[in-house]
């Protein structure tokens, strides 16, 4: 409706310039009607429709002249002079507006070309599990930050990660292709989660004293590493200091998978070391592993009240993973009214099968003694 209005607001103008001048005494003037007509044109239509307005505007201040009987006094001049430059003025606004238009969609189209080659969207189905990824940008037409995903059936069963890159910009999405780099080679030749984490500590650690833009010392990158093996209903975990994943049934019944003790994000081995540990914990048929970065949950209403996906989320059911996303992504935007402050990534896993009415949620278990 809205854009409906403005098409024909120009038109509109004219004729509302014309109503007004045949209304009024010689004295009152619609110049600022008919001015203002070709320059609303300018942004929002083409350079010929543009000129046909000013012509057309131009074109009633003459005739309103010359049938009021007001002569070529220097008011009448003065006016029409002013219709016929601002006309002139609105034709090169138009010119920058079309060419501004068109850098811009050049500039989409190689963002969006390079969110494709550094963080493809993965498949529906891997490993014989329904998955589905999701990435906002905080910052309009950027397409790709620092968030990153990534999804790989490997010889050890479907491997994923979920990360968030400190800092912006381009040196956010150089550590961006370094991460998911490292972890397409590493998942599949590491027999393990902990030599997965440790392969892209030393990618970081490399990248970091090669480059400026890869801080050695300051820069870091949370991160989630999964494993889903195949042939058994079990999910593994290794947490790198990210917002903890969730665990959704199809009852509605939602766990919070935390880790059983903090760990430092990948990049900070300088810091210090200690072992990583990987959690396991039941992932049974019809069940959704909702994975996120802190864009999430760092979302605030107008209150100033953060997302809190886990309540957001508790007691829903949802058909799959490309659902789930859709219904959080709608439901985020709703919280905050649109307006985003970090980028957010989503990747959402489930495994097929008959949904469970009573399943209970799933408890953390041990790890094996060959994982420590």
């Amino acid at each position: 409706m809205a854009r409906q209005v403005v098409r024909v607001l120009p038109g509109a103008l004219i004729v509302l310039g014309v109503v007004f001048a045949v209304l009024t005494p010689p004295s009152f003037t619609g110049s600022p009607l008919f001015t203002a007509a070709p320059l609303i044109a300018a942004p929002l239509f083409t350079l010929w429709a543009t000129a046909v307005t000013g012509a057309i505007a131009v074109l009633a201040v003459f005739l309103l002249q010359l049938f009021s009987g007001i002569g070529w006094r220097g008011e009448a001049v003065t006016e029409l002079v002013t219709v016929v430059t601002v006309s002139g003025l609105a034709l090169l606004i138009n010119r920058v507006v079309r060419r501004s238009g068109a850098q811009l969609a050049s500039a989409r189209g190689i963002a969006e070309a390079a969110q494709r080659a550094v963080l493809p969207k993965p498949a529906e189905r891997i490993g014989g599990l329904h998955v589905c990824a999701w990435y906002e940008a905080a910052q309009a037409d950027a397409f790709i930050g620092g968030d990153l995903y990534a999804v790989q059936e490997t010889p050890y069963g479907v491997r994923l990660a979920v990360g968030d890159v400190r800092g912006k910009g381009l040196g956010a999405v150089e550590a961006v292709a370094v991460v998911l780099g490292a972890f397409r080679e590493a998942a599949d030749t590491e027999a393990t989660l902990e030599a997965l984490a440790q392969r892209l500590e030393r990618a970081l650690a490399r990248e970091g004293t090669r480059r400026d833009s890869l801080d050695a010392v300051e820069g870091f990158t949370t991160c989630v590493l999964g494993e889903i093996p195949p042939g058994a209903d079990v999910l593994r975990l290794l947490n790198r200091g990210h917002p903890e994943p969730l665990l959704l049934h199809g009852n509605g019944d939602l766990a919070v998978l935390a880790p059983a003790e903090p760990a430092l994000p990948l990049g900070m081995g300088e810091v210090g070391s200690w072992p990583d540990l990987v959690q396991e914990w039941a992932f049974p048929a019809g069940t959704t592993l909702l994975l996120y970065t802190d864009g999430l949950t760092e979302a605030r209403d107008g209150a100033g009240d953060f997302y809190d996906p886990a309540a957001r989320l508790r007691g829903r059911i949802f058909s799959g993973p490309q659902a789930l996303l859709s219904a959080l992504s709608s439901d985020v935007r709703r919280h905050t009214g649109g307006g985003a402050t970090d980028d957010m990534a989503l990747l959402a896993v489930g495994r097929p099968g008959e949904r469970q009415p009573e399943r209970r949620r799933t408890v953390p278990v041990v790890p094996r003694d060959d994982m420590m």
